[in-house]
């Protein structure tokens, strides 16, 4: 499998983690966002979004969209489970990534920044706007998660997968996380598991030295 992502990418950092989880082997493709890459003829060819993550599968298909991402490596590789059995258990899960993958990372995307910028906001504004959203949903998942283990359970998920990379956007743009036991918690858990470790940007090839 290849994987074109961007080491910073939150998006490219849930597929990270969910292939670490599965121990599935890839090549890393880094797409250089800050040099607009994304934006060349040639991988527009491959994802007309011109967005990160896209994954080349073994069979040559060109998945976009780290949701469906996600779903396709739980579906074709069922083991280790990222998503319990249980319906109404699978939909808790479910409800947590989407809070984060829908409501609280597209409003911190480069591009809205960047647009927020263009419209006259200066960087205070910005920031502001940033530690609204991000706060404003992670008070809900606080709520949302278990007392125990990570966010639903003793073995990380996809919830886990969605959280963690929020969390590291939320201190790249300095939001307090104080308020967050339950969030903190599932933090310390996965910070040093092996598979969240080798997902994390720092490790990545196309990582500032």
């Amino acid at each position: 499998m290849e994987l074109f992502g961007y080491y910073r990418s939150t998006s490219s950092y849930r597929v990270r983690i969910a292939l670490a989880l599965k121990g599935l082997d890839y090549q890393a493709l880094p797409v250089n966002l800050l040099k607009g890459e994304q934006r060349a003829a040639d991988y527009l060819a491959l994802n007309p979004q011109g967005r990160v993550p896209a994954l080349r599968t073994d069979g040559g298909t060109l998945l976009v969209q780290s949701p469906a991402i996600i779903e396709y490596l739980e579906e074709t590789y069922p083991q280790p489970a990222l998503l319990p059995a249980d319906a109404e258990a699978r939909a808790r899960v479910r409800s947590v990534a989407a809070l984060i993958g829908c409501d609280i990372h597209p409003l911190h995307n480069v591009s809205v920044l960047n647009q927020l910028r263009q419209l006259g906001h200066d960087e205070t504004q910005v920031n502001q706007w940033i530690g609204h959203w991000i706060s404003q949903g992670l008070t809900a998942v606080e709520q949302l998660i278990g007392d125990h283990g990570f966010c639903f359970g003793s073995t990380p998920g996809v919830a886990d997968i969605y959280l963690m990379p929020q969390l590291y956007a939320a201190e790249r743009f300095s939001v307090d996380l104080s308020g967050y036991p339950r969030i903190r918690r599932v933090a310390a858990l996965a910070e040093p598991h092996p598979a969240f470790a080798k997902a994390h940007p720092a490790c990545q090839p196309d990582a500032p030295a």
